[in-house]
Formats: structure tokens, C-alpha cells, sequence
């Protein structure tokens, strides 16, 4: 089962994502507390990002954490889907299936489905092209300004 994040849901969601930010999923970790500000703002409501919890057999599998934009280049809204983590003891038994599967029904007006994925995280890579993603030649350049700017 996937749902949507609850306020009862931090702590879980606050102890994935650290153990999804020190995997190999990443390229570095994050602090903490920029995991509490994406928590807060999902909680709100806020248009750009959405979380998910994703259950099995009554126990908490893994998360999920959808990002919105729009593409010039394809039209319309992207989704993309920033963060997906499923405890290891969850791999292999369709959920990172059913997860994409989700998505794509819940969006199913969205002109792209985009993620990233590291060079070391070769399950992630396979199952995502199984599901029909493909790569996206492009170079990714980012600056971040300071944090008391934001």
C-alpha cells in the first residue's frame, strides 16, 4: 500500500531519510534538518513536493518523495521523483515496481516522469529501465545559494 505522509510519519520518515542520504542512492548526505523543512512543507501542503509511505504487510517498506515542475522542452508539468527508498529487507519484491507504477497512475496528465540515479546504484538503474525510463544525456550544473538567502 502507498499513502500519503502524515504528521505521525516524521519520525519514520526523518530515520529513512537518513539511511536513504548515507547510500549509495546519493552523492552526498544532507543535513538533518533540511529533512525536517521538506517534511514541514509536505505537511502543508505546498504544491511543489508531495511524500508517500509505502507499507507492506502492515510495516513501514520505504518512502517516496515527488517533485513538480514544468518542461518547456516536453510541454508540461514533470514529475519527478527525487526520493525513493525502500529498506533493504523490502528489495526485490515488487514494491520499487508498484511505487513507479503509482506514480504514473496518480499523474497520468504529467508530459515526463524524470529521477536521477547514481553510477553505484546499479538495482535502482535496471529496475528503472525496466519500468521504460531512459537516460537523459544532459549535464546537470546547479548553484546553491547560502542558506540564510533562501
Amino acid at each position: 500500500m502507498i499513502r500519503e505522509m502524515t504528521a505521525q510519519d516524521e519520525k519514520r520518515y526523518l530515520d529513512m531519510g537518513q539511511e536513504f542520504y548515507s547510500s549509495n542512492a546519493v552523492l552526498h548526505p544532507i543535513p538533518r534538518e533540511i529533512y525536517h523543512k521538506n517534511f514541514q512543507e509536505m505537511l502543508q501542503g505546498s504544491p511543489y513536493i508531495k511524500g508517500y509511505i509505502i507499507e507492506k504487510d502492515g510495516q513501514t517498506a520505504g518512502y517516496m518523495i515527488l517533485s513538480f515542475t514544468y518542461s518547456s522542452e516536453v510541454g508540461g508539468m514533470v514529475v519527478l521523483i527525487e526520493e525513493l527508498f525502500l529498506h533493504e529487507n523490502f528489495r526485490g519484491c515488487g514494491l520499487g515496481t508498484e511505487a513507479l507504477d503509482f506514480v504514473r497512475k496518480q499523474f497520468p496528465h504529467a508530459a515526463r516522469f524524470r529521477l536521477e540515479v547514481t553510477p553505484d546504484n546499479g538495482g535502482a538503474a535496471r529496475l528503472y529501465a525496466r519500468k521504460g525510463f531512459e537516460p537523459l544525456d544532459y549535464r546537470q550544473m546547479v548553484i546553491d545559494p547560502p542558506a540564510e538567502s533562501r
